[in-house]
């Protein structure tokens, strides 16, 4: 997989392009120290995946994974940072981030890179543990409003509690392929983009 790496520790790039380059799989095609840059280095040289920081001068990673995401909704974009800060985690998640790991867990970069790139979300469990109250309210939605029936709401939930295509289906007695042409729907009817959405979208309307 072909991976840039942005951070704003000139060191911390070129530790993560040591560490990542010691894998057969994956190539680090470029390196960059802010927002801007990472803009720029994606545009580019299209990588798989972008591995960037959140704080850093100029324009923040945040700032910058809004900015590719609104132009390229397949985007993929972990993030990599040694804050936790909530209001980080939840901006991350609803620009669809498809990660947030902790740098401290460095044994953790290489796994989810891979998982990033075959298409999973990855959060490490200290994130995942701060999801639901994050991005709970007060306020309810009506998901029949939105087309969304009660065997997708089943789904829905299951989703948002973290369950596979599989489980669901074993949950729910259907077909792995019919849980899999379901979720399709229901990101469509809710224009969402995918799992880690869509389960954000659950705890912030249940």
């Amino acid at each position: 997989m072909r991976v840039v790496v942005v951070d704003d520790d000139k060191l911390v790039c070129v530790a993560l392009k040591t560490i990542l380059e010691a894998e057969k799989d994956i190539s680090v095609v470029g390196t960059g120290h802010n927002g801007k840059e990472a803009i720029e280095l994606y545009n580019n040289l299209k990588p798989d995946i972008l591995l960037i920081d959140i704080r850093m001068e100029t324009m923040t990673g945040l700032e910058a994974a809004e900015s590719i995401l609104t132009k390229d909704k397949q985007g993929k974009i972990l993030f990599l940072t040694t804050f936790s800060d909530n209001e980080y985690i939840v901006k991350a998640l609803r620009i669809g981030a498809k990660g947030y790991i902790i740098k401290q867990n460095f044994e953790s970069i290489v796994p989810s890179l891979r998982a990033v790139f075959m298409g999973q979300s990855v959060f490490g469990d200290d994130i995942v543990s701060k999801i639901p109250s994050l991005i709970s309210t007060n306020n309810k939605t009506d998901f029949s409003a939105s087309g969304i029936t009660e065997k997708e709401l089943d789904i829905i939930t299951l989703v948002a509690e973290g369950l596979s295509n599989k489980e669901i289906a074993t949950r729910l007695y259907l077909s792995e392929g019919t849980v899999r042409n379901n979720i399709s729907i229901i990101l469509e009817k809710l224009s969402l983009r995918d799992r880690t959405q869509l389960a954000v979208f659950y705890y912030k309307n249940r």
